[in-house]
C-alpha cells in the first residue's frame, strides 16, 4: 500500500487523529525534498479532517495551499482533489448551486484525467446537491445511473453510498418508511466495510435521520432501521434492480 492509499484508507476508516498526524509530517518532507505530489496529498488530507471537524475555513484554506502547487508544478492530475474538496466546502456550507458547478467541472477533469471511479463519486455527489436544489427528477436519473455504475465496476466501497443517495430520495418522495429502513442499511453497509461516511455525506446521513426520526417517532423510527440493517446492499439494489422490478425487499 502507498503512502497515499494508506492515508486515504485511515480516513475512511475514521481514524482522525492519524490522520492530522501522517498529513502533516507528509506536507514537511515533500516539502523538504521538492515532491509537490507529496504535498498536494498531505495537504488534501489535512483538509479533509478539517472538513470532518466542520472547519470549513481552514478545508478551503488549505485546499487552495494545495491547488495552488499543483497549478505551479503545471500538473492538472494534481488539482482534482483539491477541487474535490473546494465543492464539498461549498456544499456543506449550503451554497448549493456553487457546489453543483464545481462538482460538474470535476466530472469533466476526472473524466480527462481517466479517472472513472473520480467521475463516479462526483457523480453521486452532484445528484445529492441537485436533490437540495429541488432538482429531484435530475437526482433520481443520476442516482439510477451511480447504482448501475457501483454494481457493473464492482465499486465495492461505494455500496454504502447508494444506501445514502436512496435514502435522500426516499425522504424527498415523502417515504419517509422507506427512508429509514435504507438509513438501517446504510449503517450496517458502512459497518462492514469497516469505515465512516465521507464528512459531506455524513451531514446528509445525519440531517436525513433527524428528519425521519421526527416524521415516524423515535420507537417506529428504530424499528424500520432495523429492518433495514438486515438487508445486504446487494438484495436491496443488485438483482432485483437490475431485473427491472424497482422494488426493494421485504424485511425480515
Amino acid at each position: 500500500m502507498t503512502n497515499r492509499q494508506h492515508l486515504r484508507a485511515t480516513f475512511r476508516r475514521g481514524d482522525t487523529d492519524a490522520v492530522s498526524r501522517m498529513a502533516a509530517v507528509q506536507v514537511e518532507r515533500s516539502q523538504a525534498v521538492g515532491d509537490p505530489a507529496g504535498e498536494v496529498e498531505g495537504l488534501y488530507g489535512l483538509a479533509r479532517v478539517a472538513l470532518r471537524n466542520q472547519q470549513l475555513d481552514q478545508a478551503a484554506e488549505l485546499a487552495q495551499r494545495a491547488l495552488a502547487v499543483a497549478q505551479q508544478e503545471g500538473m492538472p492530475r494534481l488539482e482534482e482533489r483539491p477541487r474535490h474538496v473546494l465543492a464539498a466546502v461549498a456544499r456543506l456550507s449550503g451554497d448549493y448551486a456553487r457546489a453543483r458547478d464545481l462538482y460538474e467541472a470535476s466530472v469533466q477533469l476526472n473524466r480527462e484525467l481517466g479517472q472513472d471511479e473520480h467521475v463516479h463519486s462526483e457523480y453521486h455527489n452532484l445528484a445529492l446537491v441537485e436533490l437540495h436544489l429541488g432538482n429531484i427528477e435530475r437526482a433520481r436519473q443520476l442516482i439510477e445511473e451511480s447504482r448501475e455504475r457501483v454494481f457493473r465496476d464492482g465499486y465495492r466501497d461505494f455500496l454504502p453510498y447508494l444506501g445514502i443517495a436512496a435514502a435522500a430520495l426516499a425522504s424527498a418522495d415523502r417515504d419517509v418508511q422507506l427512508a429509514a429502513r435504507l438509513i438501517g442499511l446504510t449503517g450496517r453497509a458502512f459497518a462492514d466495510l469497516g469505515q465512516v461516511p465521507d464528512p459531506d455525506d455524513a451531514r446528509e446521513l445525519d440531517a436525513l435521520r433527524i428528519c425521519v426520526e421526527d416524521a415516524l417517532g423515535r420507537d417506529v423510527f428504530e424499528a424500520e432501521c432495523a429492518i433495514g440493517a438486515g438487508w445486504t446492499v446487494m438484495r436491496a439494489f443488485g438483482r432485483a434492480w437490475a431485473g427491472g422490478t424497482g422494488r426493494y425487499p421485504d424485511g425480515e
